[in-house]
């Protein structure tokens, strides 16, 4: 029996001027923009912060890796003249957790204040954009989620990317056709040789996963391109129950079709 896909969000409009009345109000102090892989977000995060006067916080637990520019797809000519934080943070092989995300966070967040401009969350690592808006304690060495929720400040006005499934689908397969044709697996390569472990490597997942196994001849070309396809497509499944998770337990997403 085959299983019924849930039915995705209903898209709405945006209005600009309101939110930017909510913020003048003090209703809203953060704006976030997430949404799963290939559906648009950063663009549209990036076309948001330059009608608004905004700046981006990377929620994207990857990017903060130099060196992991291709797999990750950081794209960074989409920022165009809009600052960006939290990309390129860390050394690829380096241990960063989500209580040393919430401290960088929260630094850019009041650098971003301070300037006057608006801070906007964007990226799709729901574990990361959770810790921050959801004001959660976490212990940084030990565990992952305490049960208690500390005093929270933000406000956050959520906006999420909405593609048509078969849209997405058609995106992800023809990216991914694209970071193996601009040299993916040369990136992986460098980073094994410049003395990131495999392992290390493979913890990442998705693109670093599959190819650095296919590189220390794990798996064939064919083998990595046909599993890697599959795991993407899951993850973005995984990312929409996540978002979806965080609406049933209360938080108001305004969807956009991108």
């Amino acid at each position: 029996m085959k299983t019924q896909m849930a039915p995705l969000p209903r898209a709405e409009k945006i209005d600009l001027e309101e939110i930017r009345r909510d913020w003048d109000a003090g209703e809203i102090n953060l704006i976030c923009v997430l949404g799963p892989t290939a559906s648009g977000k950063t663009r549209y995060a990036v076309g948001l912060a330059e009608r608004i006067g905004g700046e981006i916080i990377s929620a994207d637990s990857r990017q903060i890796y130099r060196g992991m520019d291709i797999g990750t797809g950081k794209d960074i000519c989409e920022y165009g003249e809009v600052p960006y934080h939290l990309i390129d943070i860390r050394d690829a092989g380096e241990q960063y957790n989500v209580h040393d995300f919430q401290q960088d966070f929260f630094e850019a967040y009041n650098q971003i204040l301070s300037r006057g401009k608006i801070p906007i969350l964007c990226g799709g690592t729901g574990l990361y954009i959770s810790a921050v808006t959801g004001g959660y304690n976490w212990d940084g060495e030990k565990r992952p989620l305490s049960s208690a929720k500390s005093d929270s400040t933000l406000k956050t006005y959520f906006i999420g990317t909405l593609v048509d499934r078969d849209e997405r689908n058609r995106r992800i397969d023809a990216r991914l056709d694209a970071r193996l044709e601009e040299g993916m697996t040369d990136e992986i390569r460098r980073l094994l040789d410049s003395g990131v472990p495999a392992e290390k490597l493979i913890s990442y997942g998705l693109e670093y996963k599959f190819v650095t196994e296919h590189i220390i001849g794990e798996r064939s070309h064919e083998d990595m391109r046909e599993k890697l396809a599959i795991a993407i497509h899951q993850f973005a499944k995984r990312q929409m129950t996540w978002f979806r998770g965080m609406e049933r337990s209360g938080i108001k997403i305004h969807w956009v079709e991108c």
